[in-house]
């Protein structure tokens, strides 16, 4: 699949090794029925605050707040199905797999949201702290 503009727009002042493995895992995507878009890369620390008003995170010191080298460390994904965006807990498992496979291909650890044992996060992948400060 081909990244569309909205996407490659989001990945700007994202570390250049997680684009590598967006790219990839688009790569890899053969089936044009299921497909991905970017919905967040960079973020703000006051987006991050109305984020966690609301719920949605339970930290503010979110890997898409750009660290000390400038570069955001997370993007979020979204799964579309047959072009229309979908937020079944499943397919976001199925693309955890297509992603992980890409971050192995081009030889980038990944640390995927779905994985984590509390607040369980599908759309979310970030590079590890230990490696990518």
């Amino acid at each position: 699949m081909i990244l569309d503009n909205a996407s490659k727009s989001r990945l700007k002042g994202v570390h250049p090794d997680l684009i590598r493995v967006v790219h990839r895992a688009a790569e890899l995507m053969s089936d044009p029925d299921f497909t991905f878009a970017i919905t967040c890369g960079v973020r703000t620390l006051a987006e991050q605050r109305v984020l966690y008003a609301k719920g949605a995170t339970r930290t503010l010191r979110s890997r898409h707040i750009p660290g000390k080298d400038g570069t955001s460390k997370a993007v979020d994904f979204v799964v579309k199905l047959n072009g229309k965006v979908r937020w079944d807990w499943p397919l976001y498992s199925q693309l955890a797999k297509v992603v992980k496979q890409a971050a192995k291909d081009v030889k980038v650890p990944i640390e995927w949201g779905g994985d984590w044992k509390t607040f369980k996060d599908g759309p979310h992948f970030q590079l590890p702290h230990a490696k990518y400060p």
